[in-house]
């Protein structure tokens, strides 16, 4: 009876100190967390109320500004996640902990489901998708329009032009709404100078003249600027889901341990 009694207590002083590990791994794991969701906002608040004009750069480029509040939102939800990770852990509370890991299941749900939907759609990211599309649907000057305003900002962005080519007006609706333009002004060639809104010859490059428009489609323009982040992207969308999986391991392992 001494050595089953001796036996039972050394299995539950190992169950303790497993418990302990779990616990303050959990803890060190979303403490990270927590100052990596403090930094991204700090950046996304300081370049929306920065005074020294880096804020009208970022305003003046719809993608970089779209891209700030992406900074933002991620920041919060890392913010959250980290307290909520830390709180739980350190104070033992299981209803922290299992908020912690539901919050942590939608997540992970929902970044499955992006995976998962953008293989399903991925032949709707091909050129002949866009050019038909940008076909039908481009207006030139009518920014009220979504399709119109998020052309004019990717073509003013990337200096490109149509999806492939200017080509790809021809026979389209906005050849039809401008009969006499060849290409949107948002093909024309600006200043060398960085920042500069100002056309070298508008008229000649709405005339289609090669020399005053930007003749690279923005398909090739947007892929080889992306191509690093994209594999990058992957990468680290990987290692996420995996911290997510041992999050949520380890948070179910904390709550069944707390008695």
């Amino acid at each position: 009876m001494c050595g089953l009694g001796e036996a039972s207590a050394r299995g539950t002083a190992m169950d303790g100190d497993c418990l302990s590990c779990i616990k303050y791994l959990m803890f060190v794991f979303n403490f990270l967390i927590f100052l990596g969701g403090s930094f991204l906002l700090g950046v996304g608040v300081w370049v929306l109320v920065d005074p020294t004009g880096f804020r009208e750069i970022i305003t003046a480029n719809p993608l970089l500004f779209t891209g700030v509040y992406i900074i933002l939102a991620m920041g919060g939800m890392l913010f959250l996640l980290g307290f909520l990770g830390c709180c739980g852990a350190i104070r033992e509370n299981k209803c922290l902990l299992l908020f912690f890991f539901m919050l942590i299941l939608v997540i992970f749900l929902a970044e499955l489901a992006a995976a998962i939907l953008a293989f399903i759609f991925r032949e709707h990211l091909t050129r002949e998708f866009f050019t038909k599309e940008l076909k039908r649907h481009y207006q030139g000057y009518n920014n009220t329009d979504v399709f119109t305003g998020t052309w004019n900002a990717v073509m003013n962005s990337f200096d490109c032009c149509g999806v492939n080519s200017p080509e790809d007006f021809e026979e389209s609706l906005f050849r039809l709404i401008n009969p006499n333009e060849m290409v949107p002004a948002a093909c024309c060639r600006r200043g060398s100078q960085p920042g500069d809104s100002v056309y070298v010859n508008q008229d000649e490059c709405l005339m289609g003249k090669m020399l005053f428009r930007n003749n690279k489609g923005c398909y090739s323009a947007v892929v080889d600027y992306f191509e690093l982040y994209i594999y990058v992207a992957g990468a680290l969308a990987i290692v996420v889901l995996t911290i997510e999986l041992f999050a949520m391991v380890f948070a179910m392992c904390l709550f069944r341990g707390i008695q």
